[in-house]
């Protein structure tokens, strides 16, 4: 299956919570096999040529959750830091985090940073992972940036174009995505790359995300190679 001119897939991975409900299970359980679909269509996406995979793993506003649940995830979290992405690293896969890094544990950010370190030359498919993160957060801390530059004289007011927010985002460097999935059957971006997404087409799935499968990725792209992206051109 060629993929053409898909480069980038964006994924809200919804739907872990409900999966373990269904199944009668504490909710770590969803969790826990959402990251293995996870591990799953990182190496799905390599196959089928996407170069690009994001993610949203963990949002600024999970934080919110009860105390229980985020403590389960961050367990989680550490322990696919430790196992998953070497499987990961083992596939040709980059990983790249983004998001507030300074509000997870010290031993998770130094696992991550290692991880970027190891995977740093690995070409096959880059997998952006959004980590305690905000889109509205990145935009104002973009601001926050280019503000500090006009005012230190390094950059001149009237040279602030889309390029020059684009290069203080967190995903600098990384194309926009071409495509969202969306999982669980919601229909919403819940503060997810709120710029990058300005022209990406959209997939809302009904499947929970831990029943995601590679096969149903396959369906999405051949829906995908379909429609006619126009850009707000016509």
């Amino acid at each position: 299956m060629t993929t053409d001119n898909l480069t980038h897939i964006a994924f809200i991975m919804d739907g872990n919570r409900r999966w373990a409900k269904k199944k009668g299970l504490p909710v770590a359980a969803g969790h826990k096999k959402g990251a293995e679909t996870l591990i799953n269509i990182a190496k799905a996406a390599k196959n089928l040529g996407i170069k690009y995979m994001t993610v949203y793993a963990f949002s600024t506003e999970n934080w919110q959750r009860e105390q229980k649940e985020v403590d389960e995830l961050m367990k989680l979290l550490r322990y696919y830091l430790d196992t998953g992405f070497k499987e990961l690293q083992e596939n040709d896969v980059k990983v790249k985090f983004i998001g507030e890094r300074y509000m997870l544990a010290p031993d998770i950010i130094e696992k991550m940073q290692e991880i970027e370190k190891n995977t740093a030359k690995n070409q096959s498919v880059t997998l952006c992972v959004a980590l305690s993160y905000g889109s509205r957060q990145e935009i104002v801390e973009a601001v926050r940036q280019i503000a500090q530059k006009v005012r230190n004289g390094s950059l001149r007011v009237e040279d602030v174009d889309m390029q020059t927010v684009g290069s203080h985002l967190y995903t600098q460097g990384i194309p926009d995505p071409d495509l969202l999935i969306r999982t669980s059957g919601e229909m919403r971006v819940s503060n997810y790359l709120l710029w990058q997404l300005a022209y990406t087409e959209f997939y809302f799935s009904k499947t929970l995300w831990p029943d995601f499968s590679d096969n149903e990725l396959e369906q999405i792209i051949t829906d995908y190679k379909n429609r006619e992206r126009r850009y707000g051109k016509s």
